[in-house]
């Protein structure tokens, strides 16, 4: 592996790659340290401290919450407009098209998905500065309020260009690896904490080893699956243009277990912390209700949010590997080009056999997500341990990890180089 990261650096282009990445995740991490002026961030600590789910938000946005600095919203605004875009395409046939128009429709979709994120982090950030934090600030000017939220939300949307710049220059999906920091950013600590509470009695020895092998296990079982492709057999047919003969070779198509990646997991998550959201315009009330009935560390609501959890990543597995894997357009092709799968007739026939394996698939891929999600969340739960890199911020670190190494891969072997890991 190292001597494949050797030889990736020496290439001018797939350096340049690394190292914008590089410079974009340091801006973030900075801007992950400045705290917003006037707020008092103690108070905010406390508050995280005591609500499992401002926990689990200040998680996904690397303790910047806690801390209330500039990027205290995350890249949640964008991932979040980006799952309400999604969900518009099925019912408007106008976006569908957009979607399927190439590199202009794809432009006009990003716009619209700014505006949609722009308008949910004013609302976020409104409801956080008038809401959770209200305590915290130091005035309750309205100038001062005003200065805040405008913070906040552009905060937010410099953070969405900092991932869109992240996908268009440099390696992987730039939400996906704001998010892979944010989660790993806490690793340190989460070790500090844990080695302290083994020392004090508080955690026994034998539950931080089970802890070890539960991450050790979930890191093999998620590459293992991630990794994991049915090969769908093609013959295409011996064909004579003009004086040479075409065709007669065998190949395959790959249709991966897991074909959306972290991704469920990520929409499911981002979607879950939305009632927080709207609990802090509604009172102390609707927050209490939320954090009894919605909570991911606590009885009852940890079965209520995992259950929805489970759904959630089961729909979006289906969700974006319908969108993401058109079998229609493949079954076409192979059809345009002479290919067939034997013992398929092409057309229709390939069409619903593609369909029918890719649901199964997607049915094995995920429900093993939502059963690393369920079991490393029980057995936080009967342990009463709170350690970030467990259940869902594992899966995403594992997955986007993954994806980073495929495009490493990829950039190597156009080069005829070979994989980055054998």
């Amino acid at each position: 592996m190292l001597a494949q990261l050797k030889q990736a650096w020496k290439l001018k282009d797939v350096r340049r790659k690394i190292l914008y990445t590089l410079m974009m995740i340091v801006v973030f991490r900075i801007g992950a340290t400045i705290p917003v002026p006037g707020v008092n961030a103690d108070y905010i600590k406390a508050m995280v401290g005591d609500n499992s789910l401002l926990s689990l938000y200040n998680m996904f946005t690397g303790g910047a919450f806690s801390n209330f600095t500039l990027f205290a919203l995350g890249i949640g605004p964008s991932i979040t407009a980006s799952i309400i875009i999604q969900l518009l395409t099925i019912g408007f046939e106008s976006l569908e098209e957009l979607q399927k128009s190439g590199e202009e429709g794809k432009k006009k979709i990003n716009k619209y998905t700014k505006y949609i994120a722009l308008v949910l982090a004013f609302v976020q950030a409104t409801a956080i500065t008038l809401g959770i934090v209200k305590n915290a600030l130091i005035s309750n000017s309205a100038f001062f309020v005003i200065t805040v939220i405008l913070t906040l939300v552009s905060a937010s949307m410099m953070l969405m260009w900092i991932g869109d710049k992240i996908t268009e220059k440099g390696l992987g999906n730039g939400g996906s690896v704001i998010i892979f920091i944010g989660i790993i950013s806490g690793i340190p600590k989460d070790i500090i904490a844990t080695v302290h509470k083994v020392q004090s009695g508080e955690i026994q020895i034998w539950a931080a080893l089970l802890l070890v092998v539960v991450i050790l296990i979930t890191i093999a079982a998620v590459t293992y699956i991630q990794e994991a492709t049915r090969k769908i057999p093609v013959q295409y047919a011996k064909r004579v243009v003009g004086r040479k003969m075409y065709g007669g070779q065998s190949s395959h198509i790959p249709m991966k277990v897991n074909q959306s990646g972290v991704i469920p997991v990520i929409f499911a998550s981002s979607l879950l912390a939305f009632p927080q959201t709207i609990a802090m315009f509604m009172g102390a009330d609707a927050q209490s209700f939320v954090q009894t009935y919605l909570s991911p560390v606590s009885s009852p609501g940890v079965w209520i949010y995992r259950s929805l959890e489970v759904l959630l990543i089961v729909f979006f597995s289906y969700f974006y590997t319908t969108v993401s894997f058109n079998t229609e357009d493949i079954a076409n092709n192979m059809k345009n080009n002479g290919g067939f799968i034997p013992g398929i007739r092409p057309g229709q026939s390939t069409i619903d056999y593609l369909n029918r394996i890719l649901s199964r698939l997607t049915l094995a891929g995920s429900l093993f997500l939502a059963a690393i999600v369920m079991v490393s969340a029980i057995i936080m739960f009967f342990m009463k341990l709170n350690i970030s890199l467990v259940g869902t911020s594992l899966l995403i670190v594992v997955g986007v990890a993954l994806e980073l190494k495929r495009q490493l891969e990829s950039n190597l072997v156009m080069r005829s180089y070979q994989g980055f890991l054998k």
